[in-house]
């Protein structure tokens, strides 16, 4: 094994082992700008959190590198907005679609 391969087996095994919460379908806020670029705002079921990102379940399809805002307690004046960037979209059986997003730093 290469010394990049185990690296990233490293980092790989880190994340898996990151802290996770999961949400039981927890609501939260999320925007997002469409391809036409008019800001898209939606409340969804987050599904799981964890420090690298989340994954939300929605009933319409975020192409795989959208940026996002995610808002929790939208309607709290204490409310929290992580940013991130969608890295796979899937549709389920249901219809609905499987977002895994990735937080980022960037606003």
């Amino acid at each position: 094994m290469s010394v990049i391969d185990n690296t990233l087996d490293k980092e790989e095994n880190e994340r898996r082992q990151a802290f996770r919460i999961d949400m039981e379908k927890e609501l939260v806020d999320i925007v997002w700008a469409d391809s036409d670029g008019n800001e898209c705002r939606k409340k969804i079921a987050c599904l799981d959190f964890s420090r690298g990102g989340l994954k939300v379940d929605c009933d319409c399809e975020i192409a795989g590198k959208t940026p996002v805002t995610i808002i929790f307690k939208a309607a709290n004046p204490n409310s929290q907005k992580l940013f991130g960037q969608v890295v796979r979209c899937i549709k389920q059986d249901n219809g609905w679609f499987e977002v895994a997003i990735q937080l980022t730093d960037l606003p």
